[in-house]
């Protein structure tokens, strides 16, 4: 029999360190119910039993402000956890129990796991854990998540603590508050008011705070009941304001810290270093975060993760390039030829392989990423940001969703949408989830990657810091364009708490690296599968009669060239190197047609037809009809431009020993050159989301209407934007 527990506690307080470490490879990732915020679950099997974890969304209060406070609310209110495990910041430890007495008032067993105690001490800070655990009433157990200290003893402390019956904390909130509570609790209690789900005296303090989602609940249950309550809060709070001029809901968090504040004060927590000493971290962020330097820096750290990147995955993506060379080769001479065939070859090992080939890229992209999140270093990034981003009606939490969607190349703009739901103002909210789909997510890596690699070689570092300054501008600039026209609005205040610097875990580098990975991998395998089909089958039929065409232009080379058609076969067969000049020239020609057909049946396709129907306006840009068919299929995924135009490259080769890469071929191709490239990652940097972001845009906003702006608008933009700089460039160049 498992245990079911959950992880909770304040952002960066080693919560998600401590879940890889507990679970390690034992966890996946899903969606809460009925919501788009991710849910981590794991287990934890040891001699003493077996733990089913669940880590909760990052929150500083349960008052349910954010969908993340409500998710995290909901699932301890509603799944009755047999335990909470609040990780606690060691060296923060007074702001981070003002979250642990909210637990505690909710009368759930609480276990405090106090981590980072190797930080506290470098801070000069001793805890008494015995005493803090005697005066807090609960198991306190020192841990060190990074490195796993501490998790064996804080695992054998839930088991010996879980399921006992906890009375919920009763903390004083002065004479008027709590005098209210008393009254409301007699209530509630006897009529049962949700008492289904939350403890009277808890139901009563979240009418206190103005909780709107108990409240509407509570409307829902017993509208009698619920209007004598709110009675009760407006007459307490109408007295606090005229004689205290206060609010119930400040009174009450002045209270909460108070209480921390006096278990401190008992010998808890004490200081051996002086404590306004100036900390490593502080000294680091004087230079890192200055105003002249923090921005050059930031620059050089993306130019050394995009060196790092290109530096390391290069052998890797060209071992991948040969194996699915190989796996073309092979099927080329195993398979008959037919309908399968092309299947196998252009659909799914051009198409799909064209996809994976770039996971060795990927997976040091994420890693060099993971580094600088677990490093503290991205929470600096926001920070220095945010003075940016106010100039353009947004916020410095939109940072931390501009980086997640791709900011510095690599993330998902699915996240990225999710990750706005930190920002309390809806018009800022709205802006950045509308502009995150610009950032440079890991499905548009493959398309720059592919573009770069063949016409940009001998600069990729630098071409990519220029696509990722591309994308921050053209985001920033589209979010003041809102802001100054159909989501205008004040900007708000940002607060936020910048982590101290650490050294990140092998383990958790892996971890997150593996983890991002084998997401990239799993949609190649199955999403991107599925529309590569898809495309291969609109770019195969109807096709042409290419048996009879065949047939009449040998008969016209035989006739031109005196041979006959099994001479034509044989030297068509043959290497280049036992043919004389004539025959070699024959060899060319019978190429060529076999070259044209190929070409001619894939533009009398389904998709072809469609590529060259709009080719007409495209062609501005520098898009020709088979650029076409790979933009069309990225509007379900951008990976599909990449695997699209292997297979469309791919369907017009007539040399079975052809096993060049995509890139190689696109350099050979009439009509690409780094004009035409780079008007292509323009394009890929600004059109429509793809699909499951639009989706996901239009749950978080509830309406389809901004998910159908957001398709339209960028894509025009997108087109504007590549036509006007293949246009100019056309000019130069």
């Amino acid at each position: 029999m498992s245990t079911a527990i959950v992880l909770a506690g304040n952002p960066n307080s080693g919560k998600t360190t401590l879940f890889n470490e507990l679970t390690g490879g034992r966890q996946h990732v899903g969606n809460y119910p009925g919501v788009t915020v991710e849910k981590k679950q794991g287990t934890y099997e040891t001699d003493i039993g077996r733990f089913d974890i669940i880590d909760l969304p990052g929150t500083y209060s349960l008052t349910a402000y954010s969908l993340e406070e409500v998710v995290a609310r909901d699932f301890l209110v509603n799944e009755n956890p047999s335990m909470i495990v609040n990780i606690v910041d060691a060296s923060n430890l007074e702001r981070n129990l003002y979250l642990s007495v909210q637990f505690m008032e909710m009368g759930i067993p609480v276990c405090i796991a106090l981590n980072m105690m190797d930080v506290a001490k470098k801070r000069g800070i001793e805890i008494d854990i015995d005493k803090l655990s005697k005066l807090l009433k609960v198991p306190v157990v020192p841990t060190i998540a990074r490195s796993g200290k501490g998790k064996k003893e804080l695992m054998h402390a839930v088991a010996a603590n879980a399921f006992k019956d906890v009375e919920p904390l009763k903390v004083s909130y002065g004479l008027d508050i709590d005098t209210a509570l008393d009254d409301m609790v007699k209530l509630i209690q006897p009529a049962g008011f949700l008492t289904d789900h939350y403890k009277p005296r808890w139901t009563a303090l979240k009418y206190f705070e103005n909780d709107q989602q108990v409240i509407e609940a509570g409307k829902k249950e017993n509208k009698t009941i619920a209007l004598k309550l709110e009675r009760v809060v407006q007459k307490t709070a109408d007295h606090l304001s005229s004689t205290l001029d206060a609010h119930p809901e400040g009174i009450i968090a002045d209270h909460r810290y108070g209480f921390v504040n006096s278990i401190l004060k008992q010998g808890v927590i004490r200081f051996y270093q002086d404590e306004n000493r100036l900390l490593l971290s502080d000294k680091i962020d004087k230079i890192v975060t200055n105003k002249f330097l923090g921005p050059l820096i930031m620059a050089a750290v993306l130019m050394g993760l995009y060196k790092f990147t290109f530096a390391y995955s290069g052998v890797p993506v060209t071992f991948l390039e040969n194996v699915f060379g190989w796996a073309a080769g092979f099927a080329q001479q195993m398979l008959p030829d037919g309908i399968l065939k092309s299947l196998m070859i252009s659909g799914i090992i051009n198409g799909v392989g064209g996809v994976l080939g770039f996971v060795p890229l990927i997976m040091f992209m994420f890693l060099g990423i993971s580094f600088l999140e677990d490093t503290g270093y991205l929470a600096r990034m926001s920070f220095m940001l945010d003075r940016v981003f106010r100039m353009f009606g947004l916020h410095g939490s939109s940072v931390m969703a501009f980086i997640v969607s791709g900011g510095i190349a690599g993330g998902c703009a699915v996240p990225g949408v999710m990750a706005t739901r930190t920002l309390k103002s809806p018009k800022e909210r709205l802006a950045t989830l509308l502009t995150v789909p610009f950032m440079n997510c890991g499905a548009k890596l493959p398309v720059f990657a592919l573009l770069v690699a063949a016409f940009f070689a001998e600069s990729k570092a630098l071409v990519m810091l220029l696509i990722t300054m591309i994308s921050w501008v053209g985001a920033l600039l589209v979010a003041w364009a809102l802001r100054s026209t159909v989501i205008k609005g004040e900007s708000t205040p940002f607060i936020m708490e910048l982590p101290p610097y650490r050294l990140p875990t092998l383990k958790g580098l892996l971890i997150h690296t593996l983890e991002r990975t084998w997401q990239y991998m799993r949609k190649a395998g199955t999403v991107i599968l599925g529309i590569s089909i898809l495309l291969w089958a609109m770019m195969t039929f109807p096709g042409l009669n290419k048996a009879r065409l065949a047939k009449f232009e040998y008969k016209r080379a035989a006739i031109t060239s005196g041979l006959s058609l099994q001479t034509l076969n044989d030297i068509k067969t043959l290497e280049e190197k036992s043919l004389t000049k004539k025959a070699l020239a024959v060899k060319e020609n019978l190429l060529q047609v076999d070259l044209d057909q190929a070409r001619a049946a894939l533009k009398n396709s389904i998709a072809g037809r469609i590529g060259t129907s709009i080719e007409g306006v495209t062609r501005f840009a520098g898009f020709n009809w088979q650029t076409n068919i790979a933009l069309v299929g990225g509007f379900a995924a951008k990976e599909v431009v990449v695997s699209t135009l292997g297979t469309a490259y791919s369907l017009g080769e007539v040399d079975p020993q052809e096993t060049a890469s995509l890139s190689n071929k696109l350099k050979k191709e009439k009509g690409w050159g780094p004009l035409t490239a780079f008007s292509l990652i323009l394009f890929t940097i600004f059109y429509s989301p793809c699909f499951v972001t639009v989706v996901c845009i239009a749950r978080e906003t509830g309406s389809w209407k901004w998910p159908a702006f957001s398709v339209i608008f960028n894509t025009i933009l997108a087109f504007t934007i590549s036509l006007v700089f293949y246009q100019v460039g056309s000019i130069f160049f």
